[in-house]
């Protein structure tokens, strides 16, 4: 569940269930792959469809790459691509900047906009590409399974009878069958792996020698792989919200359950705080046991018929991932306390229409990346143990990745990450982010040598980087103006300490001051919370 769809999600993604599966052996480890030989034609650049890349006179187009790489005459499918060019002299161009925003699964052709988020000007002189992943939204073909699998009224996340436990069971049985019988070619054809030889082939079609890169959450671990293959083909690099590329996938959502509990109570201490606007309770306990007793009382009887405990749920792992809707959330929150007043929930929930492309991407890739445990009695003990310690996302994180258990394409082994031979790498990672915890960025500094990490201190938000932290955003502008890395430290730490992306204050004026600085991502984020 990196999922980070935020700016994607979506963390993801990613950004985006867990437990306790062993790392890989280092000899069940892959060693690094050899580069696939393959070589694309020239996109045929044409008019975008979506307005908000219309208007900004973005030119769209499509990456032909082979659906298999180990069969490059083969099976042909096609990458949407988008692009806003330099906005500089020619003389004065830095090259394409490719930008993941997450998942695995986010769409990411409307980041071809991202530029103009850039402050001074700083992204003026890239190119900015925008891609849709393969099989993600309009690329060719699209996966989905059952749109709306992350519909009303599903069954209670946590398996308190063996009854709802075989109902979640057999759901994610389904939904694997469903995605089999989608796409079964492209169910095989859906790695990181995969999707790093992609990126390759958009650098080729766009006929240049190196590209620049921005990843957000999953974006960061694509990035990695990427980095791993093709070391010299990376210029500058960003990456926000980092995976720690040695616990892929399963050991990754364990690791976030125990996060996003400690995460999600930052928030209640929040509400608790301000207390005279929301009256929920004056601790964060107290805060925190009025949303389990909320949670309870939906079970059988959902608001408005619609929101009951796992809608509940998903709502507030929003503020558990980013602070820029904690005054939202936190309304909803007292307006159904206060009032049974359900429309905020349902605005928070969105749907239907219900679109399961994200997530199935989402399974595609994460279910063959690596391996996962095909026996349900791992599953069950392991996060038994872990709901016991940390109660808020584990069963809904579980039945999120479930589908894994049953999944129909072959599972692989990860790339073994090597950063070594990879110039510069500028990262960002608040220390309490929970989609992406603040150890895998020191894993990553580690194996990326030449890498300095900007440590949002006891900051909760996820990949959120051109927030409107200076002490942040400056350091972004000035490595992509001028490729200078900030000094690296010595020692198992961060190499540069700023302040977080801070909460909003709930009074009216200081909420639309932060509302007009999270636009960006709020306008880029989908509109169902199960997708991260």
């Amino acid at each position: 569940m990196i999922r980070r769809f935020v700016v994607a999600v979506g963390i993801s993604f990613a950004l985006v269930a867990g437990a306790l599966a062993s790392i890989p052996a280092a000899s069940a480890v892959q060693a690094r792959p050899k580069p696939a030989s393959y070589t694309p034609p020239p996109v045929q650049w044409g008019t975008c469809t979506d307005p908000r890349l219309a208007a900004r006179k973005a030119e769209c187009g499509y990456v032909v790459v082979p659906l298999d790489y180990t069969r490059p005459n083969g099976t042909k499918i096609q990458l949407a691509v988008s692009r806003i060019k330099h906005k500089t002299p020619d003389a004065q161009a830095q090259g394409p900047m490719l930008v993941n925003p997450g998942g695995p699964g986010g769409s990411g052709l409307i980041y071809a906009v991202f530029g103009e988020f850039v402050p001074n000007g700083a992204g003026d002189a890239y190119d900015w590409i925008g891609f849709d992943p393969r099989g993600v939204g309009s690329s060719k073909p699209a996966l989905s399974c059952i749109p709306d699998y992350a519909g009303y009224n599903r069954p209670l996340y946590v398996p308190v009878t063996r009854q709802i436990e075989q109902v979640w069971l057999q759901r994610s049985k389904a939904y694997a069958a469903a995605c089999d019988n989608a796409q079964h070619a492209l169910l095989s054809h859906l790695t990181t792996l995969d999707s790093v030889r992609d990126m390759e082939s958009i650098r080729m079609a766009l006929g240049a020698p190196q590209i620049n890169y921005y990843g957000f959450s999953y974006g960061t671990y694509l990035g990695q792989v990427y980095g791993t293959l093709y070391p010299n083909r990376f210029r500058r690099v960003i990456f926000d919200g980092v995976v720690n590329a040695t616990r892929v996938w399963y050991d990754a959502n364990l690791d976030q359950d125990f996060a996003f509990n400690k995460s999600v109570k930052v928030f209640f201490a929040y509400v608790a705080a301000h207390n005279s606007v929301w009256h929920l309770g004056t601790t964060e306990r107290a805060v925190e046991l009025r949303y389990y007793a909320e949670l309870r009382k939906l079970i059988g009887h959902p608001a408005d018929g619609k929101i009951g405990p796992d809608e509940w749920n998903d709502i507030f792992t929003q503020a558990a991932y980013y602070v820029y809707g904690w005054v939202d959330v936190a309304s909803a929150f007292a307006a159904w306390v206060h009032d049974h007043n359900a429309a905020p929930l349902v605005d928070l929930y969105g749907g239907p229409p219900f679109d399961d492309n994200g997530y199935a991407v989402y399974l595609g890739v994460s279910c063959t990346d690596a391996k996962w445990p095909t026996n349900w009695q791992t599953w069950r003990r392991d996060n038994w143990s872990i709901y016991a310690k940390a109660p808020f996302l584990t069963w809904n994180n579980a039945w999120f990745n479930a589908p894994c258990a049953f999944w129909p394409a072959k599972a692989g082994h990860p790339v073994k990450v090597d950063g070594s031979r990879v110039q510069s790498v500028l990262m960002i990672n608040e220390t309490l982010d929970a989609a992406t915890p603040y150890s895998g960025a020191l894993q990553t500094r580690k194996t990326f040598p030449n890498s300095v990490l900007i440590e949002g201190v006891g900051g909760t938000t996820h990949a959120g980087s051109l927030s409107g932290v200076t002490c942040t955003d400056d350091r972004i502008v000035a490595y992509l103006q001028t490729g200078a890395l900030p000094p690296r430290v010595s020692g198992n730490r961060s190499d540069v300490r700023c302040p977080p992306v801070p909460a909003p204050q709930p009074e009216a004026a200081m909420a639309a001051a932060t509302a007009k600085s999270g636009a960006m991502r709020q306008a880029l984020r989908p509109s169902n919370p199960w997708e991260r």
